[in-house]
């Protein structure tokens, strides 16, 4: 019997504003509960905004917001966001709760950004690592990537690729949710190089491994084009749904599981 899941991706403007991130992801649930979807997908550190140095206590208290208002619409969350567990770590994340609003665990980006130099420097330095795993949301195990761990770009880490959506597939997953806050290079090298480096990877490690990629990318600013292709890869390494390059956008797709 065929299975599926409803997934919703919302391309972000993500913001320092954590505040005004949280109001943004509230409307973004609500619209994702009118679309009947299963979950919600949102950028890389779209709560906290993508840094290290976010006030502890707003955070916190922005989370449980989003968890709450994402169990009263029954609504399971791939949550990207930035994160200081209680043993004090900081983690650049995504935290899964299912449509019931259970907090299943976390995905901690493991090829962080960093110069090329020894030591390195950059956010390689800024975050903890946790062991790659899977989640189960309504009987599909999935997994979750956080931007360079999907293409693993030899200008932004210093550690070789591991092929992380082959791994994911080892342990099962049908599905991988990859939250994205690209840097925007601009001009040519961007249009000619960075995008059609992500969008190649995406497709032909979604085909390799027959998983299903699901990404969004930060929108800010909302004129530039984002540095990923949001939207959804099947394990054809085809678009389902391709979002706009530049701006906000929602989407919603039906995926359809053997």
């Amino acid at each position: 019997m065929a299975v599926g899941l409803r997934v919703a991706g919302y391309q972000m403007a993500v913001s320092g504003a954590v505040s005004r991130n949280r109001d943004a992801i509230l409307a973004a649930i609500d619209r994702a509960s009118a679309e009947k979807a299963d979950v919600l997908l949102t950028p890389e550190g779209s709560l906290s905004g993508y840094t290290p140095s976010f006030d502890r206590g707003e955070v916190t208290a922005a989370l449980v917001a989003v968890s709450e208002h994402a169990r009263k619409a029954g609504i399971a969350l791939a949550l990207g966001t930035c994160f200081e567990e209680a043993s004090g770590v900081c983690y650049n994340q995504i935290r899964f709760y299912d449509s019931e609003g259970t907090f299943l665990g976390f995905h901690s980006k493991i090829l962080r950004c960093g110069s090329l130099t020894d030591p390195s420097v950059g956010e390689i330095n800024d975050y903890g690592v946790t062991p790659l795993r899977t989640f189960e949301l309504n009987g599909i195990r999935v997994g979750a990537l956080i931007c360079n761990d999907a293409w693993a770009n030899p200008e932004c880490t210093p550690m070789e690729d591991p092929f992380l959506t082959r791994q994911l597939a080892g342990l099962g997953a049908r599905i991988v949710f990859n939250a994205v806050n690209g840097g925007r290079v601009g001009g040519a090298y961007s249009r000619e190089v960075v995008w059609p480096f992500h969008m190649s990877n995406l497709r032909m490690r979604a085909k390799a491994s027959r998983l299903w990629i699901v990404t969004v990318d930060n929108a800010h600013p909302t004129e530039d084009p984002c540095a990923c292709p949001g939207g959804v890869v099947d394990p054809e390494g085809n678009y389902l749904v391709r979002a706009h390059s530049t701006g906000e956008q929602f989407f919603v797709a039906d995926l359809k599981l053997d």
